[in-house]
């Protein structure tokens, strides 16, 4: 299926590794010229040439740190006018409310909320000016169903959620959409993370929690990042589909909304 992508210019931040890494495959797939963000040089370098050879498309890269206004303004640098914009950053440590003070939780905040709407800040007036946009910001499925161990990441995330809200409905007259992913539990290094901190923190075999997570879903799997990008592509192809949180869980979230 031919998405209409081809042409198109992304920004896909969190780009070297893991879902942000699916999402630049995906859209490079589908014809779009990406420049992928992240702050391991090596990786990004080797991350580019990968995704160049295998879609054929020329992929740009850039090490830049997109929780300050230096990193952000560089990437703008680089790609001045894109057509899509996908934010991602790494979530904050899991842990215990008892363990975080001030300065980290204006850290969960920088990161998974305030950085993202810094990035859209400067990535709208070229979409409205052009009449289309596809922004899609990677969140967590704990925006609707909040994970303990998550609590700074439960907090900011959901922060993000509810300025997107308001945000997406503004711009969409002007062919702009924004929505949200929400990724459940997915194989990245950052599930790893979690896993460790819960069993380390329960005193418990790692096999035992990560079982425990797989017999909660009802796919009985966590999630492959690939899907996860031709979800973001997607997206990105549709002008119909804003303001939304969708969320890709494996049916683990018991709602019916």
């Amino acid at each position: 299926m031919d998405l209409g992508l081809t042409g198109k210019k992304a920004i896909v931040c969190g780009a070297s590794r893991g879902l942000g890494l699916a999402c630049a495959q995906a859209l490079a797939g589908e014809g779009a010229q990406v420049l992928i963000v992240a702050r391991n040089t090596e990786r990004l370098k080797s991350t580019a040439s990968s995704i160049e050879k295998e879609s054929g498309v020329g992929t740009e890269w850039i090490s830049a740190d997109v929780t300050s206004k230096e990193g952000q303004a560089a990437i703008f640098d680089k790609m001045s006018n894109p057509d899509i914009l996908i934010t991602n950053c790494d979530g904050p440590p899991p842990g215990q409310y008892t363990d975080w003070d001030d300065e980290d939780w204006q850290k969960a905040l920088q990161a998974n909320m305030i950085s993202p709407i810094a990035l859209i800040k400067r990535a709208l007036p070229g979409m409205i000016e052009r009449r289309f946009g596809r922004i899609i910001n990677i969140t967590s499925s704990a925006v609707k169903a909040p994970i303990p161990v998550l609590g700074l990441s439960n907090g900011a995330r959901a922060g993000l959620t509810g300025f997107i809200a308001g945000l997406a409905r503004e711009v969409a007259r002007n062919n702009v959409t924004i929505n949200n992913l929400l990724p459940g539990p997915f194989e990245t290094d950052r599930l790893s993370n979690v896993l460790n901190a819960q069993a380390e923190m329960q005193n418990r075999k790692l096999a035992d929690v990560r079982q425990e997570w797989l017999d909660s879903i009802p796919t009985r799997a966590f999630g492959q990042p690939m899907e996860f990008g031709r979800t973001c592509a997607f997206l990105c192809a549709s002008n119909h589909i804003n303001g939304q949180n969708v969320l890709l869980d494996g049916g683990a979230f018991p709602g019916v909304f």
